[in-house]
């Protein structure tokens, strides 16, 4: 069992949370901050005339509007209902898992005016796998990611769908079946739940912890395409890279370096003097992506342990600030770079592949041994060059983009939902082009024999060859695609 603590959490802590599969629950220290918050907060009702946003008024352009004291519980249920407007497609199972999880955390903070067992229902359903039914489209990364939020929160009051051991059920019918009732939602419950980046952020961590494997992956698998194509280890050199003075750069070209020691391809005499840029310049141009995950990294691990409902609550200073920790602009801006990042890992893989099938450096065209009778590797470069397309279409920045909401109170919104959504699609198809970048490299390696890459290519292409058959003849492409794919990253 894991106890959630004021600790910091790190993006390495989420993920190994998340992978260990352990029950989740909060720390008796949390507790106690959450219950003196919410009685803090029941006191301020139950004493005061304060008009306080969103507790005993109405949302958005209706925050002038005062709502009785007899009306304070109704007031969060129809929030969570009206604004449950989600549409388009089911969002992946292990997202709505991740948003349970990190919504958890911020509510344990002791800000928001929530009571326990509230926070309990969310990691019962966390704990249980059973997945609240959330969709792509109606979040403006601002206010909060509101619409997704509403169909998680519509789980918690026995409402909406969930998914449950496979199967799409309605939410009422799956707490039968554990015997469990809804929760109740107290003053400034429904807001607090709805109010908050979950949905951004754990799109973001997901795509952070994911382009991270890729970033190892796209060096892994360009340090074969080099030796494949007879490249040039100088660019690679320490006081080239050096001079430059930019981290990734120069992590980049050690990595590329420490691949290649021993390779036999890299010691045979070399006719030309100098490489192509998707050769000679992937220290610069991988590097400039590990800078950028690194950037998104400490932005994602900043909003795992922030607080970002509203109004936040500071019963220790008596205040209930109204503020704007909701706005989602550094994740909006975040996931637009870190989409840009990924498509580069994308494009210049694709540029390699393109070059291992154009029939240079004594490898025949297409990597195949009778091309004309056999197309060989002709159209999965192709598809790669379609998927890099769409990267570039991906990647125009929702970040820039605003649209008034809410007549007006709401003027400008961060849309770092769209831009979540965005990042998550290039990732997925920077995946596939790495996929047929090794597909491409380890076919050509076949070429090369009996020359030797190092042992550390050596050891990746035998494991890929125990999953992926050399290409005698033509045959379909897609399924070894698939399996180079999964190679990679499952």
């Amino acid at each position: 069992m894991h106890y959630i603590t004021d600790d910091f959490y790190s993006l390495e802590k989420i993920q190994d949370l998340i992978a260990s599969g352990e029950e989740i629950a909060v720390s008796d220290a949390s507790k106690k901050k959450v219950v003196d918050c919410a009685r803090y907060l029941s006191s301020k009702l139950e004493t005061g005339d304060q008009i306080i946003y969103g507790i005993n008024t109405g949302f958005g352009s209706l925050c002038n509007t005062v709502v009785s004291n007899e009306e304070l519980e109704a007031l969060q249920v129809n929030l969570v209902r009206s604004h449950a407007c989600g549409a388009g497609a089911q969002i992946p199972d292990h997202i709505t898992k991740r948003i349970l999880l990190l919504k958890a955390i911020a509510l344990s903070k002791g800000h928001s005016g929530v009571y326990i067992e509230t926070i309990e229902r969310i990691l019962w359903l966390y704990n249980n796998n059973v997945i609240p039914v959330i969709y792509e489209l109606g979040s403006l990364g601002a206010s909060g990611d509101l619409a997704p939020l509403a169909h998680m929160s519509l789980s918690l009051i026995g409402e909406g769908h969930v998914v449950y051991r496979g199967e799409t059920r309605e939410t009422a019918d799956v707490l039968k079946e554990f015997k469990m009732s809804p929760i109740r939602l107290h003053p400034k419950e429904g807001l607090a739940l709805l109010n908050g980046t979950q949905f951004m952020a754990a799109y973001l961590s997901h795509c952070v912890a994911t382009g991270l494997k890729v970033f190892d992956q796209a060096n892994a698998v360009a340090s074969i395409s080099i030796d494949a194509l007879m490249g040039l280890i100088s660019p690679f050199s320490s006081n080239v890279n050096a001079l430059r003075m930019q981290k990734g750069q120069i992590e980049v070209a050690k990595t590329i370096r420490e691949r290649l020691v021993g390779s036999e391809l890299m010691s045979e005499s070399k006719a030309h003097v100098q490489d192509p840029y998707s050769l000679r310049c992937i220290p610069q141009v991988h590097g400039a992506s590990k800078d950028t995950l690194d950037f998104c990294k400490q932005t994602i691990e900043n909003e795992i342990n922030a607080v970002t409902d509203n109004p936040t609550i500071f019963p220790d200073e008596d205040e209930i600030i109204s503020a704007g920790n909701f706005h989602g602009q550094p994740l909006a801006l975040a996931l637009d770079y870190l989409a840009i990042a990924l498509s580069e890992l994308g494009s210049i893989s694709e540029r390699r592949t393109y070059k291992l099938i154009s029939g240079d450096r004594g490898l025949p065209p297409f990597l195949v041994k009778n091309p004309g009778l056999h197309s060989g590797l002709m159209i999965a470069q192709y598809s790669c060059a379609s998927m890099v397309s769409q990267n570039k279409q991906l990647c125009t920045p929702a970040s820039v983009d605003t649209i008034d909401s809410s007549n007006g109170q709401e003027d400008h919104v961060s849309m770092g939902a769209n831009a979540a959504t965005k990042c998550f699609r290039v990732l997925s198809n920077v995946k596939t082009i790495l996929g047929i970048e090794i597909l491409s490299a380890s076919q050509a390696m076949e070429f090369r024999r009996p020359l030797k890459s190092s042992s550390l290519n050596e050891e990746i292409l035998s494991a890929y060859r125990a999953r992926v058959s050399f290409i005698e003849e033509d045959r379909v492409l897609s399924y070894d695609i698939e399996k180079s794919t999964s190679f990679l990253f499952n």
